[in-house]
């Protein structure tokens, strides 16, 4: 139970970074929609631009964050020889980048249909490449557990740009989607300038015979995030070559800000991410280690479903962080938040192939789910647009997170409480159910309140099963009665 709470400690930590920061970044999604029309396009470009830099992202790390938390827990292992090692090699990779963008600005720029743009992707290409090297520095604070530090900094990023977001497109009224490109450089430059002391590990040397090794280790990884990347944003970057209608942009503008509603539940596993992978790979040679893994699959499952049904219950409230000529697009919201529970559940199978170096699974399972991912992209977003893209990232999640769960029951079999979960995911699809029919059949006032009385008993569900209120109250009173 202690190190259920250091775990949940950490996950708040993290949390509020996480979900005060998208939060803050929210704000953008009504300030572009209403200074940009989705018959415009310009948030179709911006959809469009950020999908591109997430896949660089993750080819420039090429997996050295897991690495770099694998080596640094290692026995033998200098945990400072390690985060040198891995800076300088991202670092190296990352100018590389950004020098053979600028030599070739031209024909990158035409190949991506922004010839009459080349500066959006300059732009972009010097922010990935910063991005890049400050992650190394990023994950060395979670190693360290500076929890607090790397969520202030976190924050200071997010509000520099939207401050900047804001004096551009509301104070000066403008309209260049061009310009959140330029204020996402200004922003990711101010902060690894702040990450100066932890740069300075750079001085540890670089080991080649330590890289080899590392390298080894991170390529499974590196396909599997290629693979897990392309699973979140594959369908952002296809959708211009594949969908022929003259209505293209403002299609994808329409599916982007969409998506971003159902982003909460990216908020919540990138801060459980944030804070179990340095916990798991911290505790991996304890013998409850399986044992806390089910416990936190169970809890995390619990709280995201909860998201879910608070989520699609006030819809129609949380509708107006867009324009209105958005939301057409709403439907894809509760396919996106489903894909990405799944994307949760995958995360936490996946440390048994990593704590059994078998990380050559992982490239498999992802590699899979991604194709099954891209063919029916290829396949259905010529005739049914967006929509064939929020069920491609659906069922390439499903088919990933299944396969890593069979193949588990082999090599590192965890007693995962299956009953209590499929319990909850039964009772979270009744009551999804009975608020889809709700929306359809009753006025939008008494929809929103049979909707809160649904997850209110969601909550009492969770009360008496798992977080008996009784029990913690009679634990709190027995120790201060100690």
């Amino acid at each position: 139970m202690a190190n259920l709470k250091s775990l949940a400690k950490d996950t708040a930590i993290y949390g509020l970074s996480s979900i005060v920061g998208r939060f803050l970044n929210y704000l953008l999604v009504p300030l572009y929609t209403q200074t940009m029309s989705a018959e415009s396009g310009g948030y179709g470009v911006i959809t469009h631009m950020y999908a591109l830099t997430a896949l660089i992202l993750v080819l420039l790390t090429f997996g050295m964050e897991t690495t770099f938390f694998r080596f640094a827990n290692k026995g033998g292992e200098d945990p400072r020889r390690v985060f040198s090692t891995a800076l300088i090699g991202v670092s190296s990779a990352s100018v590389l980048f950004a020098v053979a963008v600028m030599l070739f600005i031209t024909p990158v720029s035409q190949f991506l249909g922004y010839a009459d743009h080349p500066t959006y992707v300059s732009a972009m290409a010097l922010t990935v490449a910063i991005d890049a090297v400050r992650a190394i520095p990023f994950v060395y604070l979670r190693q360290q557990k500076k929890a607090l530090k790397f969520a202030a900094l976190q924050l200071l990023n997010i509000a520099i740009n939207i401050t900047l977001n804001l004096v551009y497109y509301l104070l000066l009224g403008g309209h260049d989607p061009g310009y959140a490109f330029y204020i996402n450089l200004v922003s990711s430059a101010v902060i690894t300038l702040c990450l100066y002391r932890e740069l300075m590990g750079i001085r540890a040397g670089f080991d080649r015979q330590l890289m080899r090794r590392m390298l080894a280790y991170s390529w499974p990884i590196v396909i599997l995030g290629i693979a897990g990347i392309l699973n979140q944003v594959a369908d952002k970057i296809l959708f211009p070559f594949l969908y022929s209608g003259s209505d293209m942009q403002m299609q994808l503008g329409i599916y982007g800000g969409t998506v971003k509603i159902a982003m909460i539940m990216a908020m919540i596993t990138q801060a459980f991410r944030y804070a179990y992978e340095p916990f798991v790979f911290g505790k991996s040679r304890d013998k409850d280690n399986d044992e806390v893994q089910a416990s936190a699959m169970k809890y995390f499952l619990i709280f995201t479903l909860l998201a879910f049904l608070c989520v699609v219950g006030f819809i129609d409230i949380i509708k107006y962080l867009i324009a209105p000529d958005y939301w057409e697009g709403l439907r894809v919201v509760p396919i996106v938040m489903a894909a990405e529970i799944m994307m949760g559940i995958y995360f936490n199978l996946s440390f048994w192939y990593k704590l059994e170096d078998k990380t050559f699974w992982g490239a498999v399972f992802s590699g899979i789910g991604c194709t099954v991912l891209i063919a029916i992209n290829v396949i259905f977003v010529p005739r049914y647009g967006y929509i064939a893209c929020a069920w491609a990232g659906f069922s390439g999640y499903a088919v990933a997170m299944t396969l890593s769960y069979l193949v588990s029951l082999r090599y590192h079999p965890i007693a995962y409480p299956v009953r209590s979960i499929l319990l909850y995911v039964g009772l979270t699809l009744l009551f999804f159910a009975g608020m889809t029919y709700g929306r359809t059949c009753l006025p939008q006032w008494a929809s929103i309140a049979v909707n809160a009385l649904l997850i209110m008993a969601f909550v009492a569900c969770i009360l008496r099963r798992d977080l008996p209120l009784s029990s913690i109250l009679r634990r709190k009173s027995g120790k201060s009665g100690q």
